[in-house]
């Protein structure tokens, strides 16, 4: 499995603005482009010294083919929406990632 995971920092300004767009449309349509099997979004909890809060959103897909192919296909239209939207108020990275192995507790 490959993990794509994009961590934005976002400003005060437009936080409330951005999490609702994230949440009610950016995360749904990312998933809508049937490239990845879920996403998880988690807050990071460390401060940042530029301000802001800082967010990751993992996007789960089974290669990087089909990654590929959504940077192909998909990125590009859903990247210029966020950044004709808030693109001075974000400043954004992108990591792949590969799952190697999880590990769970036993449930003795």
């Amino acid at each position: 499995m490959i993990l794509y995971n994009v961590t934005i920092n976002i400003d005060d300004s437009v936080h409330d603005q951005w999490l609702h767009w994230m949440q009610d449309k950016h995360i749904p349509e990312v998933l809508a482009t049937g490239k990845f099997s879920s996403a998880r979004m988690v807050k990071v909890l460390i401060e940042e010294e530029m301000g802001g809060t800082t967010y990751a959103t993992q996007y789960a897909t089974d290669s990087k083919a089909t990654l590929d192919k959504y940077y192909q296909d998909d990125a590009p239209r859903l990247r210029d929406e966020a950044l004709r939207l808030f693109a001075d108020k974000m400043m954004v990275f992108r990591t792949e990632l590969e799952v190697i192995s999880e590990f769970w507790p036993n449930s003795n």
